[in-house]
């Protein structure tokens, strides 16, 4: 590309002195934020005290350069004094070495800064007694402040509908004996009575514990028990910020269902009537920047503050302190989250790394916002979100102005200001790219046009927005006015999202993981580096743009699937949030089902889909609401012929199991529709149409871990060629008695199909994988789950086992085919 010459160009003119020197780039700062960053995220999986000998050995390193840079500055001076000019020892070696050693030395001492941070920050939440008692699993008495608004995330505990989750920390807390007053954040899992509870309230509330993952940014999760119990208000200021929000979602309430979700989340990143259809969609179109907090809304907000401002004739500081008090009022009514404080870090560098007067500035202010977030909270070094807000703020500093510079050269002039629509999101999407396929498997092609499209309707839909909330405090009729000015461009914006979503390969399938993610990122420093020799050698040979066409069709679709269900499947993993359903064919119209998922709409979609009339039997691996939610589905409109499930019995006091389970659920509905539900036991076998099933376990109760996780129905399958195994949600306990199942097998075929235990968590017992090898790994998941599933870990693990990964949360219903003995994948 054309711009990247002139980049370069103008690093030449740089170098050789003038005026351009005074436009240089200093990058000095920049390198030690991008070196402290992946230390940080190291030492969070680290000790306290290993942390701080990181931090020590960073402070020594830096000192000592410090220390040798002013003795070389020191000779350097006596050479320059002695009449040398230019030449080996004229200035300009000593100085390009001393930029050498600085840059090292502001790289060490970054690391060191942000050590010390992330060690004191550890000890800090790891003081008290929250550690120990989740280790025990304890059951305790907390109190503590509620610091993330509950959300619904699924199906949820015995007797209740919904799983509830809220970010919590722990003030005091009392179990085994023993009480503390901790600073201890935790995720709390509890039902819809958590809803009522308010952000920043003081609850109290019991349960049991357990410890999060490693480098999670919290340190246990709390299973409630019972409803939560309010014992302190927010205070005035959060309750007036309160106010406002429930102002806001009343005078948008007569919307239309997508503005009326799509205006809060605009204004105030309040996404909790979004529709879940427009959730989706903006995702696959890369415009979920809109529908939450981020750093392009911070700037919107800035720019209409300054705007204001202008037009009240508020001049010079002023209009600094205004800009800054708003600011601060928009952090206060999108709540003061982790994630908020960033997007707003994030905007004010983009405001200011976009401005004419200080390009400069940008990358600096850049790298100092990063290494202050990582002081304030070090756990935003593993959070995707704030990888992609740092690489779209890093793309709008480097390429965004000089792409919208190159491309309005070729423009008409009334048709300039959109060179800069369409180089914002073309430089935001090229850095963040590489990322996006950690999380998606997948290159949208789709997402520039999409953004460019909805670009001139986000200014007035977030000004109206603006306008809504200030006035809904006061008058919620002429609120609801406003809201109807809001409703038109997002409305607009729900439609581009809708549209660009179903355009045919809007999106491209990429290689997931660490790998997808370099080859990714090396391609597109190819296309930066040949970009205008590759357009220039297109144009002149056409004919090489038209093979590479059709040769990328055929890459795309090399077997084509018409209709759904393809022909020949032979197990669907159904797409049914963060849950598992899965379902195997015994015969044309047959299935044999195994788990239903946390609610019944999905599972009764995904069957219809399938054509299925009689489900021969259905397998209940456990009782946790996300594998048997869904069982009613099963049941409407099919005949059902048998029901089996675990023999652990939550209700059975001498098996008592320490998570809330649906047990009492499965056996209501079993009893009216006249089944008796059947337990297996290892060794039983089903042999169901075309399936053949041996049960692996459980072999025996667990007292470890979850107890019902790892009294998973565990099936060894096979049919129509294929080996299948199918592990509930076995930890890492059980996987190893289903370990040494296996090996008693003689003469087993190999596995063709996994389906990867506990939606992919972290709990793996790698000897199964390393076993097992797999071609595929199935991993039924829900999309941007809380539970952080699956785990990088249980990722690499996979693909070290040889395992290509297939996931529900990236496409929906994954069907496996047996095509000449051979697994082959479809998606619906």
């Amino acid at each position: 590309m054309r711009v990247l010459d002139a980049v370069v160009e103008r690093v030449r003119r740089r170098t050789e002195g003038g005026s351009a020197q005074r436009q240089s780039l200093d990058l000095r700062l920049f390198t030690a934020a991008a070196v402290a960053w992946p230390v940080t995220l190291v030492a969070l999986r680290l000790p306290a005290v290993a942390s701080a000998a990181i931090a020590a050995a960073g402070a020594l390193l830096a000192g000592g350069l410090v220390v040798r840079g002013r003795r070389g500055a020191v000779r350097a001076g006596d050479r320059v004094g002695l009449g040398r000019h230019g030449g080996v020892d004229g200035p300009a070696g000593p100085d390009r070495r001393g930029r050498v050693l600085e840059t090292v030395a502001l790289a060490a001492a970054a690391v060191a800064v942000t050590c010390t941070a992330t060690a004191g920050h550890l000890i800090t939440r790891q003081a008290g007694t929250v550690d120990r008692l989740a280790a025990q699993r304890a059951i305790v008495r907390v109190e503590g402040v509620v610091t993330s608004d509950p959300r619904p995330v699924a199906a949820g505990l015995s007797g209740h509908r919904s799983l509830v989750i809220a970010k919590f920390s722990v003030r005091q807390i009392i179990g085994r004996g023993m009480r503390s007053a901790p600073h201890t954040p935790v995720l709390v899992l509890g039902d819809e009575r958590w809803l009522s509870v308010h952000w920043h309230e003081r609850v109290a509330v019991a349960g049991r514990l357990r410890l999060a993952d490693p480098g999670e940014d919290i340190e246990a999760v709390l299973t409630a028990r019972g409803p939560p119990r309010v014992v302190g208000g927010a205070g005035p200021l959060f309750d007036a910020v309160e106010s406002v929000r429930s102002d806001m979602r009343t005078a948008t309430e007569g919307l239309p269902s997508d503005p009326r979700g799509l205006v809060p989340a605009l204004v105030m990143g309040d996404t909790s009537r979004l529709p879940q259809d427009l959730n989706d969609d903006m995702r696959a179109t890369g415009m979920t920047h809109l529908n939450a907090v981020s750093g392009s809304n911070v700037t919107m907000v800035l720019l209409a503050t300054m705007w204001v401002a202008g037009w009240l004739r508020i001049r010079g500081r002023w209009r600094l302190v205004v800009a800054v008090v708003a600011l601060g009022l928009f952090v206060l009514l999108c709540r003061p989250e982790p994630s908020v404080v960033r997007a707003a870090v994030m905007g004010v560098v983009g405001l200011v790394g976009m401005s004419l007067a200080r390009r400069t500035a940008g990358p600096p202010v850049l790298a100092a916002a990063v290494l202050v977030l990582l002081v304030i909270d070090p756990w935003l070094a593993a959070s995707y979100g704030f990888a992609l807000s740092t690489l779209a703020t890093a793309g709008l500093l480097f390429f965004a102005r000089p792409w919208a510079d190159l491309m309005a050269r070729f423009l008409p002039r009334p048709l300039a200001p959109l060179a800069e629509a369409v180089a914002i999101p073309m430089a935001a999407q090229a850095m963040c790219a590489p990322v996006i396929v950690l999380l998606q498997g997948s290159v949208s092609l789709i997402g520039i046009p999409a953004n460019v499209l909805a670009a001139p309707l986000v200014a007035p839909a977030t000004m109206c927005g603006v306008v809504t909330v200030l006035l809904a405090p006061v008058s919620v009729d002429l609120a609801r006015l406003t809201a109807w000015l809001a409703a038109l461009p997002t409305a607009g914006i729900a439609w581009v999202a809708h549209t660009c979503a179903r355009v045919p390969l809007g999106m491209l399938p990429w290689p997931d993981g660490a790998f997808g993610a370099v080859l990714l990122a090396v391609l597109t420093l190819v296309l930066l580096c040949t970009g205008a020799w590759l357009l220039r050698t297109l144009w002149v040979r056409p004919y090489l743009a038209g093979a590479g066409a059709v040769l990328a069709a055929a890459a795309w679709a090399p077997t084509p699937v018409s209709g759904w269900p393809p022909p020949g499947w032979v197990y669907v993993a159904c797409d049914v949030g963060q849950g598992d359903g899965g379902v195997l064919a015994t015969g044309p119209g047959h299935a044999l089902v195994v788990d239903t998922g946390p609610e019944p709409a999905a599972m009764d979609r995904c069957l219809d889909r399938l054509r299925i009339e009689v489900v021969d039997a259905v397998v209940l691996t456990h009782f946790h609401a996300d594998h048997v939610g869904g069982l009613q589905a099963v049941f409407d409109g099919r005949q059902v012929r048998a029901l089996y499930a675990t023999p652990v019995s939550s209700i059975d006091p001498t098996n008592a199991d320490d998570e809330a389970s649906e047990e009492p659920l499965v056996r209501s509905i079993a009893a009216r529709h006249g089944l008796a539900v059947q337990t297996l036991a290892t060794g039983d076998i089903l042999d169901i149409g075309s399936v053949h099933a041996l049960v692996l376990g459980p072999s025996r109760l667990i007292h470890a871990g979850s107890v019902q996780n790892n009294a998973s129905v565990v099936l060894d399958v096979r049919t129509h060629g294929l080996r299948l195994l199918m592990t509930g949600d076995i930890e890492k306990e059980a996987a190893a008695m289903v370990l040494a199942q296996l090996k008693r097998l003689p003469d087993a075929p190999g596995v063709d199909v996994l389906k990867v235990p506990h939606h992919g968590s972290a709990n793996q017992d790698s000897e199964l994988e390393h076993y097992v090898r797999a071609p595929l790994a199935v991993i039924s998941v829900g999309a941007h789950n809380d539970y952080g599933h699956p785990a990088p870990r249980t990722l690499d693990l996979l693909r070290d086992s040889g395992s290509t990964v297939e996931r529900t949360d990236r496409g929906g219903d994954i069907a496996i085919i047996a095509r000449n003995g051979a697994p082959l994948v479809a998606r619906q």
